[in-house]
């Protein structure tokens, strides 16, 4: 059973160790707190996402949704919630959203750090074809890469048996640029990369997620129900 912390604000990121849920102060529903951002009151008085959920002060949670940080700018959601008056940027929801990104690719770097990163289409290949002695954990496409290369590596990737014997989970992500993709791993012009398994790696599929879910989510429906969504799961094939 979950268990439920106090509605909307809770007293520091060190109370309530055993919270598993929140209340949304936008939608008041109840939802798992990978499905949320903590916001804090920064001693400038500014409102501000703690990503991590580590800043010190109470803290106030909001479904993880561009749509549901705007509405809170709006409907002046941090000032009732905190009880008191506070700086509320309007450019709240985009702020989140960079730093959502900058989050993911902060993890990516430390990924690649730990050797759990390859990068370039035919050295992406050649782990697939690997794939029994050196898992693969995901793909990285760039958002903007060519179609046709996604299309081969995906394909690729299906045809390979799982090295467990049966079939492996392969997962798809394309929630970063290629300029975005050159900065984490610090080399120019990278479209695909492959992300072998590890706590590094994820560590990086989890705030990938979060941020899909940022972007596509809504108080309803959630990214990761969302067919469309820039994260996929690709069975390898066991002959």
């Amino acid at each position: 059973m979950l268990a439920i912390a106090d509605p909307e604000v809770d007293h520091g990121p060190r109370t309530n160790r055993s919270a598993t849920s929140r209340m949304c102060a936008v939608s008041r529903d109840v939802r798992p707190i990978d499905e949320l951002i903590r916001f804090v009151v920064a001693p400038s008085g500014e409102v501000i996402a703690d990503l991590k959920r580590k800043l010190p002060g109470r803290g106030l949670w909001i479904s993880a949704s561009r749509s549901a940080v705007a509405e809170a700018v709006r409907r002046h959601h941090f000032t009732r919630g905190f009880k008191r008056d506070v700086r509320v940027a309007a450019t709240l929801a985009a702020d989140t959203e960079a730093l959502l990104e900058r989050f993911v690719l902060e993890a990516l770097g430390i990924a690649a750090k730990a050797g759990q990163v390859i990068a370039g289409f035919a050295k992406v290949a050649d782990a697939l074809e690997r794939h029994r002695q050196s898992p693969v954990r995901a793909l990285i496409h760039a958002s903007d890469g060519a179609a046709d290369g996604i299309r081969k590596l995906d394909a690729l990737t299906r045809q390979n048996d799982g090295n467990d014997g049966g079939q492996a989970e392969i997962l798809i992500v394309n929630v970063l640029t290629s300029t975005q993709l050159d900065l984490a791993l610090g080399r120019s012009n990278v479209i695909h990369a492959a992300l072998l398994a590890g706590p590094a790696s994820d560590t990086f599929l989890s705030r990938s997620q979060l941020l899909v879910r940022y972007r596509m989510a809504d108080d309803d429906r959630t990214a990761a129900k969302n067919t469309n969504s820039p994260i996929k799961t690709v069975r390898t094939k066991h002959d």
